[in-house]
């Protein structure tokens, strides 16, 4: 019976361990990502002014958005400070701040697919490419939501509020400096950004396989949906219903 208890706090330290882990990996794909354009575009000014978006609304919206990075960092550590009651007021600031996000992203969508040049770096027309971000927000969103009422289940909400974050990551994946991320796969509907979107699934299951011999039915489903998000929009995009909603949508913003 003396052994139970240490066994279990040795489970506990590896599970703290691992999602500070994680998420410090998570963190640092956003880092590499929008270094030269956000973080250190002091530094780059010449690849941040082609590259980067011009507008003081994305500089605000990258801060909003990095801000939710650092409070799923923090957010472990208090519980393993067992200051819980700082993180469950914090979790009322995320879940505000989520809803912040959503508002942003969309509005930020919309404001790049109405440029004349589109989305930054990206070939496809805009209104057509406008589905990728607007499908992850709102996964973004299912997924919060999720983890906001299974908050009193602490395994489901943390895998969801990983998996939120891992769908945020497709726009500074994409901005990876590597020649490889602009590979052609002959996978139909995906690209080399979702591959390594996906990726950051595998330490999760991992996880699950290591700490409870099982995927975690959080990890499975919700794995599933985001990469079988990923050739759906590319489908949406070319059918006439989307770019007549994109191009409506666009239009909610004037002229």
């Amino acid at each position: 019976m003396s052994g139970k208890p240490g066994a279990r706090s040795s489970r506990w330290t590896s599970e703290r361990r691992f999602h500070a882990g994680f998420t410090l990996a998570i963190l640092a794909a956003v880092l590499l990502g929008f270094s030269r354009t956000f973080f250190l575009r002091r530094w780059f000014p010449e690849w941040a002014g082609a590259h980067g978006a011009p507008e003081p609304f994305f500089l605000f919206h990258g801060a909003v958005f990095f801000a939710w990075f650092l409070l799923l960092l923090v957010q472990p550590a208090l519980v393993a400070a067992r200051r819980v009651d700082v993180h469950r007021r914090l979790g009322w600031l995320g879940a505000g701040l989520a809803a912040a996000m959503i508002v942003l992203g969309t509005v930020g969508a919309l404001i790049a697919a109405r440029r004349p040049t589109g989305f930054m770096d990206v070939p496809l027309p805009p209104l057509q490419f406008l589905v990728i971000p607007l499908t992850g927000i709102a996964l973004f969103g299912i997924f919060v939501a999720l983890a906001f009422v299974k908050r009193r289940n602490p395994q489901s909400h943390k895998r969801y509020m990983l998996l939120a974050s891992i769908i945020l990551l497709e726009a500074a994946v994409g901005r990876w400096p590597f020649a490889v991320m602009t590979a052609t796969l002959p996978l139909p509907g995906f690209g080399m950004t979702d591959i390594f979107v996906d990726l950051f699934l595998v330490p999760m299951i991992v996880w699950d396989l290591v700490s409870r011999g099982r995927v975690h039915p959080v990890t499975l489903w919700g794995g599933l949906a985001l990469i079988a998000s990923q050739p759906f929009r590319i489908m949406l995009s070319e059918t006439d219903a989307w770019l007549a909603f994109a191009g409506w949508a666009v239009g909610l913003l004037g002229r």
